[in-house]
């Protein structure tokens, strides 16, 4: 697949794509300290909230006495969980529903539950919060997920959850019906704390009976906190509206998500007001968190204060993986060739409102890249109080690794090359029966393998010089992009000067530098000439689904700067044959231009000049070619892509990851000695955007199989290392460079034939393969000192 549908999809020559873009255009401004977050905001008069956090992992509140709490100085108010303000707002249509907004039960240790309190100081909200007599009632609870599997225990989410629970489909409706048919169609059930679903895709019986030998392991996943270095936060207030009746509400701190606001609150958009555009660091987290929510209801509840409300670190600590055990068993021929996949699951569904991705998962995962049709995956979703995964999280690229490692085991079984078994495994380009090699694949194969000087060896057989371990490990992955969302771009040409009014958000995948740098290609300027105008009215959103959207929605961008280029080239033609100017009631000659008697086909935007085509020495600058005010815009969705539409049945840019590690037998330390990405992501964009997700999510990886580990007490489930401290994100002296070599082979369908990059390179063994290829032995994540040590049988 490539961009065959849109205007100059196929472009040779690049002078503004595919550089840096640096500096970025609020570089300066984040490393100044001027950019401003959601708990960066201070207005006149603002007052503070905090909200009662739960210290058990699942406990109800019978009754709050806020007398004492009341009766302290500067504490405004202390609004319970049952008082009438909080029927009057409704719910984020992204983040999920409960039986009401703020609750009386917690579902895990430092969730929201049962009141709120106002008072002029956060230390006073301290001070509040302590003082409430507080009736709890300890509930039963789960947080080792293979105990919930047991009937007898108590169902932890009463029936008002199931109601509005997502992961089990309606099933009372035409619309529902055909849904769970087509997602499950082995009948999705549940009971108590458990559900099942099972999908199975061709012939389990046909597939075992056309393997040689069958091949059992089990990859065992380990929660992943996202931790966010940005505090979540927001002030808002309501203040007059001068130019229209009707309530208004300004919010600063729930970036992006001004729409959402507007629905809570059952306002139009346009009375939402949100200048902030700084989103801070996020990991495919697109939801708001409570306290970027309930800011303009409070202010209402004080008669229109501003009041703020801002998460701790400890209150930041959100899963962006939960945990997972999962028993694969692979149907194999003597060649090496998988027949019949079969993954039996056990996975956490997490606290209520956890993102889906625990079973939708199953459509998006390594099993349909291979030429195996015979499919089936058993999952097995417990409840439980152990956290809460927001919206989205990181499911999916981490399930990819169940084929990584069964590639892995059968190239050890057969003494081959994985990287060769991968090879003979994957389908064609079109599907899973075509036998064609998938060029992309071939190229990042070859690639890597040179850059590695790739040698495979067995488990445990070669030795370092110094004495070490040696070991190596191999990975591929398709390169996704998003195709699911309509995107818009306007473009506006005045006084010379062409301007892109955007939203934001500005995030970490600097998408507003890619949509100016795809405009300045198209219009022939120089990506500094296009001038960002950030305003929270505008239509356009940065958001595009994260960075693989930047591609998809850059198609969109790329189209509209074709359509002002036509129209302000039309304008230059119309002055061009002008031959007086009008100054008032005065006209005057107006000199011949090098544009006359050219038409606008006959004419060409290059280098800010509008030049004549067949000779390009006649041209006129851009500010002077036009005077008119010339607006083009664009919107909807971008083509569809391989990936969202046929979950790996289909293969166009790919990529593949490389690790090779030193494991001291009597220390049981473990080094990364090379980390190599080598991705074919179509066409780079802006690349140091590109080369900074590929250091974020290796870096993501890194930790998450060697340092990370999520402690709860199992006798009370409550978190012991819910802080920087003790929970170990990898810093910068942690984890070596990544090598990175990017292709661009312009196969897939985004603007110029790009692809996405970001969370497919997500792993969550490729380390922990690596390790095991150096010792013979398995580590379960994270592959930590005693961990290894307790493997080799040594402690």
């Amino acid at each position: 697949m490539a961009d065959l549908t849109g205007a100059n999809g196929r472009r040779e020559n690049f002078r503004v794509v595919g550089t840096n873009g640096d500096p970025g255009l609020t570089s300066r401004a984040m490393a100044t300290g001027v950019a401003k977050y959601g708990a960066d905001f201070a207005v006149p008069g603002m007052l503070f909230a905090k909200i009662l956090r739960s210290p058990y992992a699942h406990a109800r509140v019978r009754g709050i006495d806020a007398k004492a709490a009341l009766a302290i100085p500067g504490v405004v108010d202390v609004v319970l969980w049952d008082d009438p303000l909080f029927k009057e707002v409704g719910f984020n249509p992204i983040g999920g529903t409960r039986p009401s907004y703020l609750m009386n039960e917690a579902h895990q240790e430092g969730a929201e539950v049962g009141a709120v309190v106002i008072a002029e100081a956060e230390t006073l909200c301290d001070e509040a919060l302590a003082a409430l007599a507080i009736d709890w009632e300890p509930l039963p609870f789960i947080v080792d997920i293979k105990k919930g599997l047991d009937p007898d225990f108590p169902a932890i989410r009463g029936p008002e959850w199931d109601e509005s629970a997502t992961y089990l489909p309606p099933t009372t409706t035409a619309e529902g019906l055909s849904w769970m048919a087509t997602h499950y169609p082995d009948d999705p059930r549940k009971k108590g704390n458990v559900g099942w679903t099972t999908k199975t895709d061709g012939d389990m019986a046909a597939g075992w009976a056309q393997a040689d030998f069958t091949l059992e392991y089990d990859v065992n996943l380990h929660d992943v906190v996202s931790l966010l270095p940005n505090p979540q936060a927001s002030v808002a207030w309501w203040p007059e509206n001068m130019y229209k009746p009707g309530k208004t509400i300004h919010i600063e701190g729930a970036v992006g998500r001004r729409g959402a606001i507007a629905t809570m609150y059952k306002l139009p958009e346009e009375n939402v007001i949100q200048e902030g555009v700084f989103q801070g660091g996020k990991y495919c987290d697109w939801g708001l968190r409570m306290v970027q929510e309930i800011t303009p209801l409070l202010s209402k509840r004080v008669g229109g204060r501003p009041v703020r409300c801002c998460n701790s670190r400890a209150e930041n600590f959100d899963m962006c993986v939960n945990e997972r055990f999962a028993h694969i068993k692979l149907g194999v021929t003597n060649e090496g060739l998988v027949t019949a996949v079969e993954d039996d699951s056990l996975i956490d569904h997490g606290a209520p409102n956890s993102s889906e991705m625990t079973v939708y998962d199953r459509d998006w995962n390594g099993y349909y890249t291979l030429k195996c049709e015979n499919i089936r995956q058993k999952y097995t979703v417990v409840d439980s109080n152990r956290g809460f995964m927001h919206t989205c999280g990181q499911f999916v690229p981490y399930s990819w690794d169940m084929t990584t490692v069964g590639l892995y085991l059968i190239a050890e079984k057969l003494g081959k090359d994985p990287a060769d078994i991968a090879r003979l495994n994957l389908h064609g380009p079109d599907s899973q029966r075509d036998p064609r090699p998938v060029p992309s694949f071939e190229a990042v194969l070859a690639e890597g393998k040179r850059l590695m000087n790739w040698q495979w060896h067995r488990a445990g057989a070669r030795r370092l010089p110094d004495g070490r371990l040696h070991g190596g490990s191999f990975r591929y992955q398709i390169c996704p992009r998003h195709a699911f969302l309509k995107y818009f771009c306007k473009l506006e040409y005045r006084g010379g000067v062409v301007h892109f009014p955007s939203q934001g958000p500005v995030a970490g995948w600097y998408a507003t530098e890619c949509f100016a740098m795809i405009a300045a290609e198209e219009l022939g300027l120089k990506f500094e000439d296009i001038c960002v105008d950030y305003d929270y009215r505008a239509e356009h959103t940065d958001e595009a689904g994260g960075s693989d959207g930047v591609t998809g929605h850059g198609w969109i961008v790329k189209e509209c700067a074709n359509i002002l280029k036509r129209k302000i080239l039309e304008s230059a033609a119309r002055e061009a044959q002008q031959t007086t100017i009008r100054f008032g009631p005065m006209e005057m000659p107006k000199p011949p231009s090098p544009l006359f008697g050219h038409s606008a086909e006959e004419l060409d935007l290059v280098d800010g000049k509008v030049v004549v085509k067949a000779d390009p020495s006649k041209f006129v600058p851009l500010a002077s070619a036009s005077s008119e005010t010339i607006t083009a815009d664009f919107g909807g969705n971008s083509p569809k892509s391989a990936w969202a539409t046929t979950f790996g049945r289909k293969l166009d840019t790919m990529n593949t990851s490389w690790c090779e590690v030193a494991v001291d037998e009597e220390t049981g330390e473990v080094e990364i000695l090379k980390y190599l990405v080598v991705a074919d992501v179509g066409k780079v964009i802006r690349r140091s955007s590109l080369e900074g997700q590929i250091d974020q999510v290796a870096f993501f990886s890194q930790g998450c199989q060697l340092l990370e580990e999520y402690i709860l007490d199992q006798g009370t489930g409550v978190k012991l290392n819910a802080n920087l401290l003790d929970y170990r994100k990898p810093s910068l002296l942690d984890v070596p460079l990544i090598d990175k070599e990017i292709l661009e082979l312009r196969s897939g369908d985004g603007a110029y034939g790009a692809s996405g990059i970001s969370h497919n390179l997500a792993n969550s063994h490729l380390i922990i393969t690596a390790v095991h290829n150096a010792t013979g032995v398995w580590v379960d994540p994270p592959a930590t000192p005693d961990r290894v040590l307790k493997a080799l049988g040594k402690c």
